[in-house]
């Protein structure tokens, strides 16, 4: 192919109705390109272009467009279409299509399956909406120990087309029950004539049917593979579970947290796809909280109202104050939940974790102090005399303290806080960082007013 056929240049064919002529250009594009293209366009061209294209290419490019295009083709293209299409999808791509689909309208797809892929379609269903049995395929090589390795690739080239990965073949014995997994390359590279027993070490890495979802993003990430077997409580092997589904939950992990991290929370579809009354619904509850944690600052205050009646001077650091620790909290709270989320350490390591913040604590609260009580020696001397009064030093050591000690407070409160919550069975992603940022707001205030107390008595206080 010498030129790639532009998106103009496809909806102009369109719109004349050159469609002989398109379908044998979409024929020059891989699926990939396909997809881009579909979601490109507008919803009548998405549905010209996806009827042009043959059964295998619409399967493969349909397992790839987004949920949204993929109910607007359920709903729009005709009943003998869409039931070719998904008797062609993987079990797993077809489980997750249709947990976003009315029920009555599941109900009515499933019914048009083939018995096998109905079977397989109930199956996966039947399991929790969390849980690794959601996620498998039945689409494996299963093999047996007594067989030679020229059985074993004769038995390949006769059904490994309707596996999902040839990375890995799985023994099992005569129940079904999982034994062992093989690397293609050592079937490959084995003689002929060896037994499979022969290849074997009996030591492999499996998921569970009811095993959480998050769970198995970590046995992947610790064991480097592509696939992974799924077992049920018998040790019968069930299916698998390949590493594009497991990518696919971890964006969906981590978009959550990330949503949940900026006080809000977790949106159940893409950010133009949620409707406005539903999004605010999300954040308002948040925001509330926040609204009425933000009060106890102004009770704070409230409290200390003589002192700055007596030290009006005082008040004009606050802002300072409390941004500083409320920055030091967001950025201890954001990496430690990363951290944990990545499996960096356990919650076994709390005091390695609180021992690595006080230090960091200490270190940036030394910095930030130094920096707060400059700015006021520089102003009191060389900018402005006299806009401190007489007291100019006495005002830096309390703000350069109240800094220290803030700072070191917001450190330690943004990383032991989503351990806590974890600990309680929570989501560490709810301490998020407004929160942790409300939270050292209101101690902070705190810690300001008595170390100012302490420096100032018998003076401004």
């Amino acid at each position: 192919m010498n030129q790639q056929p532009t998106i103009e240049h496809i909806t102009s064919l369109i719109q004349e109705g050159e469609f002989f002529k398109l379908k044998d250009i979409l024929k020059e594009f891989e699926p990939a390109e396909l997809v881009a293209l579909i979601e490109e366009e507008d919803e009548r061209e998405q549905l010209i272009i996806f009827r042009l294209l043959p059964l295998r290419i619409a399967t493969e490019v349909f397992e790839y467009l987004s949920l949204d295009t993929q109910r607007l083709f359920i709903t729009n293209l005709s009943q003998e279409k869409i039931t070719d299409i998904l008797n062609e999808m993987s079990p797993d791509d077809r489980t997750a299509l249709l947990e976003f689909l009315p029920e009555d309208f599941v109900k009515e797809i499933i019914q048009t399956l083939s018995e096998p892929e109905r079977k397989v379609t109930l199956e996966l269903l039947g399991y929790p909406e969390s849980s690794v049995g959601r996620l498998m395929t039945p689409d494996y090589i299963a093999i047996r120990e007594n067989w030679t390795v020229q059985q074993v690739l004769d038995y390949i080239r006769r059904h490994g087309g309707q596996s999902e990965t040839l990375n890995v073949l799985y023994v099992t014995d005569e129940r079904g029950g999982l034994i062992d997994d093989l690397a293609i390359q050592e079937i490959l590279l084995a003689d002929p004539q060896k037994y499979v027993s022969e290849l074997m070490d009996r030591r492999y890495v499996y998921l569970q049917t009811m095993q959480d979802q998050e769970e198995a993003i970590e046995v992947f990430r610790r064991n480097n593979r592509v696939a992974l077997p799924v077992v049920g409580s018998e040790g019968v092997l069930f299916g698998i579970v390949t590493i594009d589904d497991i990518l696919d939950i971890r964006e969906e992990e981590d978009t959550e947290d990330i949503q949940k991290l900026g006080g809000s929370e977790a949106l159940d579809e893409p950010y133009l796809d949620t409707p406005i009354w539903s999004m605010v619904k999300k954040r308002a509850g948040w925001l509330v909280i926040l609204l009425i944690g933000e009060m106890l600052t102004t009770s704070a205050m409230h409290h200390f109202e003589d002192d700055l009646q007596r030290a009006a001077v005082l008040g004009l650091f606050i802002p300072l104050i409390i941004s500083a620790g409320g920055n030091a909290g967001s950025q201890a709270t954001s990496l430690i939940i990363r951290a944990m989320s990545l499996g960096e350490f356990s919650l076994s390591d709390w005091w390695q974790v609180m021992r690595r913040e006080l230090i960091s604590g200490l270190l940036l609260g030394g910095i930030l102090g130094i920096v707060g009580s400059l700015r006021i020696v520089l102003w009191a001397n060389y900018i402005d005399p006299g806009y401190f009064g007489p007291y100019w030093a006495l005002i830096a050591v309390t703000v350069g303290f109240s800094l220290l000690g803030i700072v070191l407070w917001g450190a330690l409160s943004g990383a032991m806080l989503p351990m806590i919550l974890k600990r309680l069975g929570l989501d560490p992603a709810t301490s998020s960082a407004p929160f942790v940022a409300t939270l050292v707001d209101v101690t902070g205030l705190i810690i300001y007013f008595s170390v100012a107390t302490m420096v100032l008595r018998g003076t401004l206080l």
